[in-house]
């Protein structure tokens, strides 16, 4: 188990589509094992392997040490409710930033689990919008891309004058 570096906004692998896991082996499971590790000592809720420069479809989220983590394998969003909810979003790859974001209140996923069984699932609320984000990030889509120009280039220039 180690805990890896985390990449910070605006690195340009965040932008960075994830390739497909291929192989399920033993590497995959430290790699999943490292995320837990990296998302606990951030910390966060979700993670992905992109956020410490890893360009593979795989995200690790744990709402509550109670319900444990959940591993996703290449995760694709099936189906949207159109029943939208607000939430307060942030990512480990910029600590001590977030803004209010719009998204689907419940969604249907399909995705491998670290066996590379295929599973489907449904999930709504916070676990939706953790799913999507992560998602979107495997996809390249950094958070604020969900975010009006204004509130981003708001939220950048905070970020740049923080990192000085």
């Amino acid at each position: 188990m180690t805990v890896r570096s985390i990449l910070r906004f605006p690195d340009p692998l965040l932008k960075a589509a994830c390739a497909p896991v291929t192989v399920f082996d033993d590497d995959l499971r430290s790699l999943v094992t490292d995320l837990l590790e990296t998302m606990h000592a951030a910390p966060g809720v979700g993670i992905t392997a992109a956020h410490i420069g890893v360009l593979q479809r795989v995200t690790v989220i744990e709402l509550s040490r109670e319900d444990g983590a959940r591993t996703y394998i290449n995760p694709e969003i099936t189906w949207f409710s159109e029943d939208m909810q607000r939430h307060i979003e942030g990512s480990v790859s910029m600590p001590g930033f977030t803004d209010e974001i719009i998204r689907p209140k419940a969604i249907r996923l399909r995705y491998q689990d670290i066996g590379g069984e295929l599973r489907e699932a449904e999930a709504e609320g916070f676990l939706a919008t953790c799913i999507q984000h992560e998602v979107d990030q495997l996809d390249g889509i950094f958070w604020l891309q969900r975010l009006s120009k204004l509130k981003r280039d708001r939220l950048v220039k905070k970020w740049e004058k923080a990192k000085s």
